[in-house]
This record gives C-alpha cells, structure tokens and sequence, in this order.
C-alpha cells in the first residue's frame, strides 16, 4: 500500500547524485527545472519524506525509476506487522490480552498524567481536584468567513454591558468529552494556556480508570519529547515508539502491535504546535503513516491555533472554549482547596470570597481575562494572599503579558522557533504597543489582516537593522503577526483574515502604556480630551495606576470635568443649589459627602456609592447608597440604625424626607407592578418614620402638622389589599403631588428642574467623568496630599465658587 510521500534510500541517494552529475545538473538548476522549491529537491537529496507525486518527477526528470531508488516504505513494513498481527493466531483473545495489558500500564498513565503543576504552586496538584469539564466549539472561528461588521453586531463598546468577553457573538459549545466520544480523529486546537494538554491527560486519566472507553488503553505522547527522542534515534516512527512505550511495562512487541491491528488503543498526541520547525515534517509524516495503517485507533491531537495549518485526513478540528461563569467558579473553588493542601473549609471560604468579589462591577476587566484558565490561575494567585484583587489592575495584566509572552513555555522547558531575529520580549511589548495605540485611537477592535501587517511592518521598519526590502518585510510582518498569534495567544482571528487581540483588556492595557511610555508633552492632554467616552475609562484608569506620580493627569481630569457644565446656567443654578443645601445642613461630615448626597438623591444614587469606597468619606455616603437601593432595588432602609450616629437634625429629616418620596414616587409610577404588591401596607405607615425616627428629634410646627394631615389621607395599615389598590387607584398620585410638593416647600428638594435632553445628556457626561476621576484617585495612584485635597474641596462645585477658591489660595500664597 502506498504511501501519500516518499523517501530515498541511502543506495537511491547515490545513484541520483550520479544522475545530476550525468545530466550535467545541480540541486538548485533541478528545483529551477522542475519549478519545484530548492527545500523539496533538498529533502530528496538528504532522504527526507517528499510529496509521492514530486518525488516521481525528480527521479523521471534524472531518468531513475522510482522504485529502485524508494526506500522501503515504512508503511509496507507496518502493514506486514497489521496483517500478521490479525492473522497470527492469538494465545490469548483479546479482550484478555487488553485487561492483562491495561493492568500493567495502569500506574504509568496514573503517574504520566495524574497530576499537573501550577505556575508558582510549589507542589504538583492532582489532576482530578482540579480539573474542569471543557467545552469546545465544531465551527472554528478563524474559519469563518465573515465581515467586521459581523462580529460588531453583537459588540457594542459605547454601552455600558457590551460584549467584551469574545467579542463577538458567543458560539455553540460541545461538551469535551462528547467531541471525543463523537468524532474517532480529533485535533484539538486552542490558544495558549486555554487547558489543551490538561484535557488530554484527563482523557488518559478517565480511559486508564475504565470511565471512558474502558475497552482501550490509553497511551498519552508528548510531541516536542517524541521529536527529540526520534531525531537523536534517527527513527521518526510513531509504531516503534509506542512499542518502546509499553515494553517498559513489559508489554512485549508482539502484543502491542495486536492492540494496533485490532484498534484497541487510544492514541493521545500532545502539543504538536511545540515540535520545532527542523523535526515537524518528520513528526507529522510519523503521524499520517500511524494514521493510515492503524486506522482502527482513536487519535487526538492537541496543538495552538494558527501554529502551523496542518491537516490531516479523516481529522476533525473543535476549539478549546473558554470558560464560562460556572466552569470558573468550579475551578475557582477546586483550586483553592487544592492549594490550602486539604484544609477544604478554608479553602470553599476563600473561594467564595473570590467568586463574590469577581463579579462586582468594578471587577469586569479582571473576570474578562479570567475566562481562559491560565488567566483565571493567575488571578487566583493573586488573590490568594491578601483576599482581593490587587487596586492597581496594571500588574496584574503586566504578569499577565510576562505569561503569555515568555514565562508559560519556559516553565515547560518549550523552545519555539524565532521568526524575526531583533523580536525579543520587549521588542514584541513595543510591537503590540504600538499596535493596540493606533488600533484604540481609530476605534478599531477587529482589523483586517492586511492593515495589521502594515502596523507590524511599519514597527519593524524602525528597528536597527531593519529589512529594506518591501517584500521580504512584508514577508516577516506575516510571520510575526503567526507568531504573536501562535506562540502568545495575544492577537487572534477571530474570522478569516480579521483580528483583534484576544480581550479587549489587553488593548486598554497597551494603549495605557502607550501613554506613560510617550516622551511627548501633550500625550495626557490627548487623553484628557476623551474623559466623556466611555470606551476610555480603563485606559484612564491603567495610565493613572502606571504613572510614577498622577498629580498631572488627576489635576488635568479635574479641569475637564470642570468645564463640561460651565457655560450651561440652568446646570450651575443646578450645582449652587446642591452648594446652598450643603451649607445649610451643617453635619458632621465632609462637605463633599453632602454634596455626593444631594447630587445621587437629584441625579443618581450610584454616584454616591462611587464616592463613598473612593474618597472614605464615612457613613453619609453609606446613606446615599442605600437610597440608590430605595430608587433601584426596592430594598428597605431601616431608619432607626441612624440613631447612633452624629447626624445634624436637618439632614437626618432630608434623610427620612428623600426615603418615602423615593417609595412614594415608585408606587405613583406604578402601583400595580407584582414588585410593589409587597409594599402596598409598608407604605400606609412610611411617613410614620418621621416621628419614630428619633425620640429627640423635634419638627416645626407647620412641618409636623402638614406631615400629620398627608398622613391622615393614607388608608390604615390593616386595610386588605384590593381595598388598598383601589384606593391607590383614586388618590395615589394626588398623595405622590402633595408629598412631593410638602418636600419641596419645607425642605427644598424635589424640585423639577426641567432639564432638556441635551442637558440630561451633559449632566450624565458630569457624573461619569466624576465618578472616573474619584476612581482614578482612589486607585494605587500616587498622588499629593494637596492634590488629593484640592479635587475633594472642589468637586461638584459651581465653576464660580471653584474659582473663589482659587483665588484665595492664590492670594494666601502671595501673603
């Protein structure tokens, strides 16, 4: 049976040297001939497998006949072993001699692939504690021709819940386990560190434990061992090397090449993307022929996308996906009990914690990175000392990028080919750099494979020794962009020649470095001007973490958020009002919290609570924020704890005031939603909490007295629900006016500022860039204590009155 190459013998060499010479021929003028490559008349010439078809071409062209220059094909021998394993007759049959083998393998495959070491765990940890059902995807997306607009339908960065996870529209995923059961030839492909080998060794663990085809033995390969091991052999011969294989366990020859012949193991091939560049024609004709005359085995292959597009015949390719919330929080949990060695109580806590913490809001770009289980280890590893995720994102995405870019193959002793001799580690940091900043600025998050290439190009170009010649760097800007790909798992295509990097994280963060990297005066002033978009708060945030000091760009920040309201009089009568109710309240607290008070009972409670954990501005925020649950969630605020507090009299009233306008407004907007049916007879007694509220505290007549008329109006506490609805039909909203109207009036809030939508829009603008430039303060930023004074001092203030302040620190300075 022949085979799809062939390989010269050491006698046919010699005769077709004597040919070139005969026919007055070089190596290089028979390629030019036959307008073949010099790498294929090469392999030839040096016994090398050659395409079938090229190799009779050569010999015809050098007038040889084939045959007698072929070697042996390996096939032949291999068939001759199928055929007389099937034929010889058997000692023992076969099911036997599959239950006798399996039990002396066992403890291999157990010690081979039972464990796995983590990065920085300084012990291996049992694979069974840790591992995690994967899932993978039948349509490979790199395969998929489709359109930038495609993927941008379902990623939307302008919003506040896009996409950012895959970008793109999420695929339909298989479990692992059913591919395998699914499809008998299998290459399973994946990004770097996305649990490709963990998965092929729990295949081996689960059929070397009779969970899975229980009628095979498992015999798990590493690629980049297997070349090593063949080359220095001289023999790239998979059969030979799984008889070697088990007859260490005293499997003799003969019985493993009946397992072959009769399909009684599962071949399972790993990392095929690590064998390098000299020895992976040799690995991968090992595997075809193995393929071919053993067809009745199982094979699963594992290799990183875009290492090398290798096909094989009968093979079936699915991705490795990535995680998703559940599989994270499994493995979130596994491994933390697995590294607290046993003490699994404190291990499910520190899970929890960890699960709880991932899924604030404020953690979304960490859970983004977290999705692929390299990524999410890291995250766990960091998490692991101090109980929270580090303040200052930077240095996570930074170990992050050492990972991926160096630290992941080195741990496994992994040597992979350069492509392009100056690109060390921080060439490709500049590189992706450079790279992610143009990208970002042009708002470009998928980018076709050609406009990519001109980026690494034009990077390469100002490299020392950089290439002249177009075409041979146009040459090396492809096989960079293969490599970034392949080796890192940083860029990837995400459809047929369209890229983005991988999460949306790691663009911010290069951008952000692009930034405090820039040698030009104006790079923050550049920044500045985007604090209204949205798509920028990251960036912000990584650049003010990654300064040495941030006292230029908060104080920069600061000034822009200043001048978004500025020429808008209705939006400063809007912000002296909160300054005039500030002042009159006189609490005990920082006059900021008050105005945080104000502007999240107006405007949004949010803001307050983006206060409270920035600027630790106590329990009046606190407050805020749980009339953010009032307007939002419908929770309850039991008024009563405020007793123990230092509250001014007045402020405590706006407390209770801003309290049951919030419900009274909600029942008013609609009182017959399921939600509210809970609180239909809460409400009967909500203005009740102003006389139970404190037992000092002492109203204004006319105050208590119109409370006490609004409250007669309120059906009793024990009215029966249809009663209480029916009466909510015919006076709710009258209630609602006359309370709202009784707020305003006694205490000045409520008012309807009749703001235009162009107004909303700026006041949202107001709030976001505010609420990022406390969160930017509120990092690991270094700052001055003046600066970090002057922008409490003056937030949410009147463009007047921040000025008032500047001029009499100016003129206390000239004193």
């Amino acid at each position: 049976m022949a085979g799809r190459s062939l390989q010269a013998s050491p006698e046919g060499i010699e005769k077709a040297k004597k040919a070139l010479t005969r026919n007055s021929l070089t190596q290089k003028a028979l390629a030019e001939n036959l307008l073949f490559s010099r790498s294929t008349v090469n392999k030839f010439f040096n016994g090398k497998s050659v395409d079938r078809t090229k190799f009779e071409e050569i010999c015809e062209k050098l007038a040889l006949d084939w045959q007698e220059i072929v070697t042996k094909p390996p096939s032949e021998c291999e068939s001759a072993a199928v055929e007389e394993a099937i034929a010889s007759p058997a000692s023992e049959d076969i099911d036997a001699l599959v239950k006798k083998v399996r039990s002396h393998y066992h403890d291999k495959i157990q010690h081979r692939c039972g464990t796995i070491r983590l990065l920085d765990v300084n012990r291996p940890i049992e694979l069974g504690r840790l591992y995690v059902d994967v899932n993978v995807m039948e349509d490979i997306p790199s395969l998929q021709r489709k359109e930038i607009s495609d993927l941008q339908q379902h990623f939307k960065p302008h919003t506040d819940d896009f996409n950012r996870f895959g970008l793109g529209k999420p695929q339909k995923r298989l479990p692992g386990l059913e591919a395998v059961a699914t499809y008998f030839k299998l290459m399973v492909l994946g990004k770097p560190g996305s649990g490709k080998s963990t998965f092929l060794q729990h295949l081996a663990i689960e059929c070397n434990q009779g969970n899975f085809q229980p009628d095979r033995i498992p015999v798990f390969i590493q690629l980049n061992k297997f070349a090593k091991d063949a080359k220095t052999a001289g023999d790239f011969n998979l059969v030979k090397y799984i008889i070697q294989e088990f007859s260490k366990c005293g499997i003799s020859e003969q019985n493993t090449e009946t397992l072959l012949a009769h399909g009684k193991v599962l071949v399972i091939l790993d990392g095929l993307d690590e064998v390098q560049d000299a020895e992976s024609d040799q690995v991968i004709e090992s595997i075809r022929s193995f393929s071919d005359y053993y067809y009745k085995n199982p094979l699963i292959i594992s290799c990183r996308i875009a290492a090398k597009k290798y096909k094989f015949q009968e093979f079936t390719d699915v991705e490795i996906a990535d995680f998703n919330q559940t599989q994270i929080e499994i493995f979130a949990k596994n491994w933390f009990i697995a590294v607290t060695r046993n003490v699994s109580d404190e291990g499910e806590a520190k899970a929890t914690q960890f699960i709880n913490q991932l899924q604030m809001s404020e953690n979304y770009q960490i859970r983004e990175i977290a999705c692929t289980p390299l990524l999410l280890h890291l995250t766990c590893l960091f998490f692991r000392e101090k109980a929270k995720f580090p303040s200052n994102r930077a240095k996570l995405y930074d170990e992050g990028l050492d990972l991926l870019l160096k630290k992941w193959d080195e741990e496994r002793g992994i040597k992979r080919d350069e492509v392009y001799r100056n690109l060390s580690i921080p060439y490709k940091k500049d590189l992706l750099t450079q790279v992610a900043a143009i990208t970002f600025e042009q708002g470009d998050y998928f980018f076709e494979k050609d406009k990519i290439q001109q980026h690494i190009a034009d990077y390469l170009r100002t490299l020392s020794d950089a290439e002249t010649d177009l075409t041979q760097l146009q040459i090396d800007s492809e096989a960079v962009l293969k490599s970034i790909e392949a080796q890192h798992g940083l860029l990837v295509e995400r459809a047929r020649g369209i890229y983005s990097f991988s999460h949306l994280t790691f663009q911010e963060y290069f951008t952000a470095r692009k930034i405090v990297t820039n040698s030009e005066p104006q790079a923050l002033e550049n920044l500045v001007i985007n604090i209204t978009d949205k798509r920028w708060d990251e960036v912000f945030f990584l650049v003010a973490g990654m300064l040495g000091n941030a006292d230029r760009l908060l104080g920069l920040m600061k000034q822009r958020v200043d001048t978004l309201l500025a020429s808008n009089d209705e939006l400063q009568k809007f912000l002296i009002w909160i300054e005039q109710k500030t002042i009159s309240v006189q609490a005990s607290y920082k006059q900021v919290a008050v105005r945080a008070f104000y502007f999240a009972l107006t405007f949004d409670p949010c803001f307050a609570h983006a206060l409270d954990t920035s600027l630790d501005i106590d329990h009046a925020l606190m407050y805020a924020h749980s009339l953010a649950n009032a307007f939002v969630f419908y929770n309850e605020f039991d008024f009563s704890c405020d007793r123990d507090n230092a509250f001014n009299a007045d402020f405590n009233e706006d407390l209770a005031f801003a309290y049951s306008d919030a419900h009274a407004l909600d029942f008013a907007l609609d009182p017959f939603f399921p939600r509210n049916q809970a609180w239909s007879h809460a409400y009967t007694y909500e203005l009740d909490l102003h006389f139970t509220l404190d037992p000092d505290l002492v109203l204004e007549p006319e105050l208590e007295k119109d409370l006490q008329q609004l409250y007669n109006q309120l059906p009793k506490r024990y009215s029966q629900g249809a009663m209480f609805k029916q009466w909510w039909r015919d006076n709710g909203w009258k209630v609602t006016t006359q309370l709202t109207n009784l707020i305003n009036k006694h205490r000045n809030i409520g008012r309807d500022w009749q703001l235009n939508k162009h107004q909303k829009g700026l006041l949202k603008e107001y709030y976001d860039a505010n609420r990022l430039l406390i969160e930017c303060l509120n990092s690991v930023c270094e700052v001055t204590p003046e600066v970090r004074q002057e922008i409490e001092d003056t937030l949410l203030l009147p463009i007047d009155e921040i000025e008032r302040q500047k001029s009499n620190k100016s003129f206390t300075k000239q004193e």
